[in-house]
C-alpha cells in the first residue's frame, strides 16, 4: 500500500523513468525548483522525511535546506558533480550524499572529443555554411584548424579525464594533464601550474569538479598563456572558466576559439558568446543520451533503496564515506 511507502523529497525537474523507479519504494514529494522547499513544505516533511534525491544541476539543497529536515539521512544526487549539495553541512551533520560517478564517464568523453572536433574544424559553422546556401554563391568554406599539429592539456584527470585522454590517445594526439595530485597508474606528463601547462599546449579540456574550489580556475592569465592558436573546451562546470574573462579572449583573438557544454547561469548564456563565430555552443548535454541518463536516474534510486535496506550506499561522495557494508 502507498501509506507502507516512506517519503523521498525530489527537488529537480521531473523525470519519467526515475520517478517510475522511485515510486515503487517511495512516496515522491516533487519541488520542481529549490525555492519551491518552501518553509510550508519543510514543515510538513520534517517529522518524518529521511530520503532527498536532487535533480543534479537544476536541483540544489542547501545546508539551511536540510538543517529544516532533522530526520534526513541521505541525499542521492543526479549527476557526477555535487557542488549543488551542501556535502560539508551533510558530513558535520551526518547525513550521506551520493552521486551517478563511472555510468556516464564514456558518454561525456565522448561527448567531449564531439564538441573537441565541431571546434577545431568548424564544422557546425560549415553546416551553416552549405544550409544558407553560400556554399553555391561563395564557393568552398574556408580552411579550418586541425587536430594534427595539437597537444592536448586535461585539466581534471579524473573518471571522465582518463576516458577522454583515451581517445586521444587513439587520435595520436600528445597528453599532458593538469590536476591538484599526480594521478598513478597514467604516462601523461603531469603539470602542477596550470599557467606552465597552458603555455606548453594549445588546446585545454576542463573536466575538473565545480564549486569554490575551482570557481574561475581559468582565467585571464591561464587563457593568456594558451595562446592565440589555443582553443579551450569547457565540460566541466560554467563556475570553472572566468567568462568575462573568456568573452574578452575571444574577443581580443588572445585564443582562437572555444567549446562550451556549460556555462555560468545556466540556462542562460551571454549574448556576446552567441554572436561568436568562433565559439560552438552546447545546452549542457555532455551525458544527455537516453541510454546514458536512464543509467543515471537508476543509480539515484538504488542508491536511496539501498540506503533504506540498512546497506551502504553503492556511490557515496568523498566527504560522507560510508561506515555500512
Amino acid at each position: 500500500m502507498a501509506n507502507d511507502k516512506a517519503d523521498v523529497l525530489f527537488i529537480g525537474p521531473h523525470r519519467d523513468h526515475l520517478f517510475t523507479e522511485l515510486n515503487k519504494a517511495f512516496v515522491i514529494h516533487h519541488a520542481p525548483r529549490p525555492e519551491d522547499v518552501d518553509d510550508a513544505m519543510t514543515t510538513k516533511l520534517a517529522p518524518t522525511l529521511r530520503y532527498v534525491a536532487v535533480g543534479g544541476h537544476p536541483g540544489a539543497i542547501s545546508g539551511a535546506t536540510m538543517a529544516k529536515l532533522p530526520k534526513l539521512e541521505i541525499v542521492s544526487n543526479f549527476g557526477v558533480g555535487y557542488d549543488n549539495v551542501d556535502a560539508k553541512y551533510a558530513a558535520a551533520h551526518d547525513i550521506m550524499v551520493t552521486n551517478t560517478p563511472d555510468v556516464l564517464n564514456e558518454e561525456v568523453a565522448d561527448t567531449t572529443l564531439g564538441l573537441l572536433l565541431a571546434t577545431t574544424r568548424d564544422f557546425i559553422q560549415a553546416d551553416r555554411y552549405a544550409r544558407s546556401g553560400e556554399w553555391e554563391k561563395q564557393g568552398d568554406y574556408k580552411l579550418s584548424h586541425s587536430l594534427r599539429d595539437r597537444k592536448i592539456g586535461i585539466v581534471g584527470l579524473g573518471r571522465i579525464g582518463r576516458a577522454i585522454a583515451r581517445r586521444l590517445d587513439a587520435m595520436l594526439l600528445p597528453v599532458a594533464y593538469h590536476a591538484r595530485n599526480r594521478v598513478k597508474d597514467v604516462n601523461y606528463k603531469y603539470y602542477a601550474d596550470l599557467v606552465a601547462m597552458a603555455r606548453d599546449v594549445d588546446t585545454l579540456v576542463v573536466i575538473t569538479p565545480g564549486g569554490a574550489a575551482t570557481k574561475n580556475l581559468i582565467n585571464a592569465k591561464v587563457l593568456e598563456a594558451l595562446g592565440p592558436n589555443g582553443i579551450l573546451i569547457n565540460m566541466a562546470r560554467g563556475s570553472v572558466v572566468d567568462e568575462d574573462a573568456l568573452i574578452a579572449a575571444l574577443t581580443n583573438k588572445t585564443i582562437a576559439a572555444a567549446g562550451l557544454d556549460v556555462f555560468v547561469k545556466e540556462p542562460h548564456v551571454p549574448q556576446a558568446l552567441k554572436d561568436m563565430t568562433n565559439v560552438v555552443l552546447l545546452p549542457h548535454v555532455g551525458s544527455a543520451s537516453v541510454h546514458t541518463r536512464r543509467a543515471m536516474e537508476q543509480l539515484v534510486v538504488d542508491n536511496l533503496v539501498a540506503w533504506q535496506a540498512g546497506k551502504a550506499p553503492l556511490t557515496p561522495v568523498a566527504e560522507t564515506p560510508s561506515k555500512r557494508k
